[in-house]
């Protein structure tokens, strides 16, 4: 049995060929740089030439900690550097789409954090700008790499649950919000900030829904103004569903995070290890039950990395063999139109009470 996980590790492996690693700038120094993208780097044997972020205190409090050696002044000071061929950029919504097309007419390959944009028209935009200039752009949606999933993908492609029927996320956390100020006072903040990865880790195995429902709500004496608590139901040709069912009010301690692939036949089911103890997190697990193999019952697969920071090399590391092979990243802008599709979609049918169709409004 163990030969036949071999190539399910392999498609989950996050190295990066020594022949794709290009010298990379951040724009950015908050939390999930700190904790996430740079250690990811590092471990990735990836090279981050400088860090640039408003707070220049900040830059430097991170850089020193994790030995970049170089804090930019300012955007132009960074994009001046000649060493520089990727820019992460890693801030606020609001200010990324203008800071990517800084860096696109500079001529820099851009990863950009999710969400992508406020709109799809935006996301566009951005899409042919790159496109334009003969460039890459990418989103940082790395919950598709996260070992977990990434092995489920790999498990049903290659037919050990025969066809795939269902996919649901169910998570029950209790979220500080308080860490992130324009977080607590946005109206949208559930499905836009946190669900986007669940959504976007289904679309990477089930693809673009036709219909989807979604009811979101707040919990009493809740400290965000936005939805906190959601159901997501995402409605496929044929009889192929999917549910993201989430909760960021639990009070009780009593904490879930759990995902479930079910085909003709069998199934995978799994956690998601960094939700448990967030942000420490513990180790996810994954297991399937395979009449196609067989398996004699639940196999379990073994996860040795974790979301966080281990999976954020992988959409930097799709992006640099974009870069170095051709083609496009797996997370790229032109893909990522498509989660930024459903979510508004999810927000019209939240709005109206109603389900929507991909593609309206």
């Amino acid at each position: 049995m163990l030969d036949l996980l071999a190539p399910i590790a392999a498609a989950a492996d996050l190295t990066i060929p020594a022949e794709h690693r290009l010298p990379i700038a951040v724009v950015g120094a908050g939390a999930i740089v700190d904790v996430a993208h740079l250690p990811a780097y590092r471990a990735a044997g990836l090279h981050v030439a400088g860090l640039y972020d408003l707070d220049e205190g900040r830059a430097r409090e991170v850089a020193a900690r994790h030995g970049v050696g170089r804090v930019y002044g300012s955007l132009a000071e960074l994009l001046a550097d000649d060493r520089v061929a990727v820019v992460d950029i890693a801030v606020a919504p609001q200010a990324q789409p203008g800071i990517a097309r800084e860096v696109l007419a500079a001529g820099r390959h851009v990863l950009c954090q999710k969400p992508f944009a406020p709109d799809v028209a935006t996301g566009r935009e951005l899409v042919e700008l790159a496109a334009a200039h003969g460039l890459k752009i990418a989103v940082n949606q790395q919950l598709r790499f996260d070992e977990g999933i990434a092995a489920a993908r790999a498990m049903v492609r290659a037919g050990w649950i025969g066809e795939p029927t269902t996919m649901t996320f169910t998570v029950n956390i209790a979220t500080d919000w308080s860490a992130w100020d324009w977080l607590v006072s946005t109206d949208r903040l559930e499905i836009v900030y946190h669900s986007i990865h669940y959504l976007d880790a289904i679309r990477s195995i089930l693809g673009d829904p036709v219909t989807v429902f979604c009811t979101g709500s707040r919990t009493p004496g809740q400290l965000p103004k936005g939805e906190t608590r959601t159901m997501s139901t995402l409605v496929y040709p044929g009889d192929v569903r999917a549910l993201v069912h989430v909760t960021h009010e639990n009070r009780t301690g009593d904490y879930e995070a759990a995902f479930r692939i079910d085909g003709t036949e069998g199934a995978i089911k799994g956690t998601l290890g960094l939700l448990y103890d967030y942000p420490h997190g513990r180790p996810d697990t994954l297991q399937v039950n395979s009449r196609t193999l067989p398996t004699d019952g639940w196999l379990p697969y073994p996860v040795t990395t974790r979301w966080l920071p281990d999976a954020v090399a992988g959409p930097m590391g799709s992006l640099l063999a974009a870069v170095a092979e051709g083609g496009e990243p797996e997370t790229s802008g032109a893909d990522n139109l498509g989660t930024l599709a459903l979510l508004h979609a999810l927000y019209r049918s939240m709005e109206t009470g109603e389900s929507s169709r991909l593609g309206e409004g």
